[in-house]
């Protein structure tokens, strides 16, 4: 009987991916961000009234983000999460890919999930805990985001573009609890109709298929009977854009005017929910785009909000490249030395050092 021929899916070639993607970055690079620099430029003299103390504060507020990102890390890992060394370098590592390359979302993920399995976290663990840290801190992002819309549209009025955020930050809430609810609640369900699928599609098995599942449902069941690990992750994810927002919120105040709070988070939300569209790097241009006309709106002077948004940029955005690849050849010498532990996919993890 003759084997089934197997269609191919329909995918541009790389030259052309880099081409588009390259392309993107020049446009958005062109009409989005350098435009600001040259505003910048011409509000260069308020840099010689910068408070030196404030911009310190902020600058310990992004490292108190990068901490509770890693505390995150650590529950959605739990109990086979790496030291806290690990974690933070691994965390740099992903941050440092996700900032150069456009989507990078997922290629950080992907180096992110390698290292962690070479570090001895089981795979379905790994998966699993990587899926709920990127996807959990959106949703926690979008709750920060409606909250502060709630309190912010009685006093500023409405605009078109938090309502775009907002049903973005919906689709994006009913998507993840009606995936939990799926795997949960309904499992059998779900592994009939993904074996359904898997049967159909060569080269995919069933079986394999099926023991996902059921290991991805236990999982979950196991991160929400415990209810104190799932409350510290929700903590640590809230508490990673508050103080990633509260270091903008400074940098503005570094400059000599201070905005309300709440319209900080309009304005951060709203410019991170719009990034999470795949185009550039970590949002280049588009998170500048977007915040320093809102802040404008809000009653920030247009050469401060150019500032601060610039110098909160190049902490939060720039810096963690270099410090990120540092922490990538680490964890590399770490590995080539033979100081890294053997990884137990199936099992479980040892002990981390």
């Amino acid at each position: 009987m003759p084997e089934p021929v197997k269609k191919k899916r329909f995918a541009l070639p790389r030259e052309v991916r880099i081409i588009l993607s390259v392309g993107a970055l020049v446009f958005v690079f062109e009409y989005l961000v350098l435009p600001q620099f040259a505003s910048a430029r011409k509000s260069l003299h308020l840099l010689a009234t910068v408070n030196p103390v404030l911009v310190g504060v902020a600058v310990l507020l992004e490292m108190s983000a990068i901490y509770c990102y890693v505390e995150l890390t650590k529950q959605v890992l739990y109990p086979y999460a790496p030291s806290r060394y690990n974690l933070l370098r691994v965390n740099l590592a992903g941050l440092a890919i996700s900032h150069v390359v456009p989507g990078g979302t997922a290629p950080a993920g992907a180096l992110s999930y390698r290292i962690f399995n070479e570090l001895g976290v089981p795979k379905e663990t790994n998966a699993f805990g990587l899926a709920v840290q990127g996807t959990g801190s959106a949703v926690v992002l979008n709750i920060i985001f409606w909250i502060a819309l709630v309190i912010s549209i009685p006093l500023r009025g409405f605009n078109p573009a938090y309502g775009f955020a907002a049903l973005a930050g919906v689709f994006l809430l009913a998507a993840f609890s009606g995936t939990i609810l799926l795997i949960t609640r309904g499992q059998r369900h779900a592994a009939n109709w993904l074996r359904w699928i898997a049967v159909r599609i060569p080269a995919v098995n069933a079986e394999r298929i099926s023991a996902l599942i059921a290991k991805v449902a236990d999982r979950i069941t196991m991160l929400v009977n415990n209810r104190r690990t799932l409350w510290a992750a929700f903590m640590w994810a809230a508490l990673n854009w508050l103080f990633d927002a509260a270091c903008l919120w400074v940098f503005i105040w570094s400059f000599g005017h201070v905005i309300s709070p709440i319209d900080l988070l309009v304005a951060y939300g709203l410019a991170n929910i719009l990034a999470a569209i795949p185009i550039t790097p970590s949002g280049l241009g588009i998170i500048e785009g977007v915040l320093i006309p809102t802040l404008v709106g809000f009653g920030v002077p247009h050469s401060q909000a150019i500032l601060a948004v610039l110098s909160y940029r190049l902490i939060n955005f720039w810096i963690p490249i270099p410090v990120g690849g540092i922490s990538y050849a680490s964890l590399m010498w770490r590995k080539e030395n033979g100081l890294a532990p053997k990884p137990e996919p199936e099992t479980g993890a040892t002990p981390a050092v």
